[in-house]
């Protein structure tokens, strides 16, 4: 029963990540990103980037809880939980790298906790 109930809240994470990443796009960001920016680095783009990567984050964490949940509720073993820890830091590193041109130094400490979560799961 246990395991029943960790699936449907790993599932109701996830769902809830992408619907806030899907609904906050449509109805929160592209109107506040219409509105007037403080200008960090030159212009707006940085803060733009900055607050469209913050938001999408939520959504990356969610599912990797949502991974998380799901080793538990199969009884996966710590390194198995380690590797989607990892992959979900790594995949939350692609966005500031993306939404701000790598100008959002947020990256590299994410790559490197990705990369120090799947050198512990070698280790396990």
């Amino acid at each position: 029963m246990v395991t029943i109930a960790l699936i449907a809240a790993a599932v109701l994470i996830a769902a809830l990540g992408v619907a806030h990443s899907v609904l906050g796009e449509k109805y929160i960001i592209g109107w506040l990103l219409t509105h007037d920016l403080p200008r960090l680095f030159g212009g707006t783009s940085f803060t733009a980037g900055t607050i469209r990567f913050a938001w999408h984050l939520t959504t990356v964490l969610f599912v990797g809880l949502a991974g998380v949940l799901l080793a538990i509720a199969l009884g996966a073993p710590t390194s198995t939980m380690l590797v989607v820890i990892g992959s979900t830091f790594i995949v939350s590193a692609v966005l500031p790298i993306w939404f701000t041109r790598a100008r959002h130094l947020s990256w590299v400490v994410l790559l490197v906790a990705g990369g120090l979560c799947f050198w512990g799961a070698v280790g396990f």
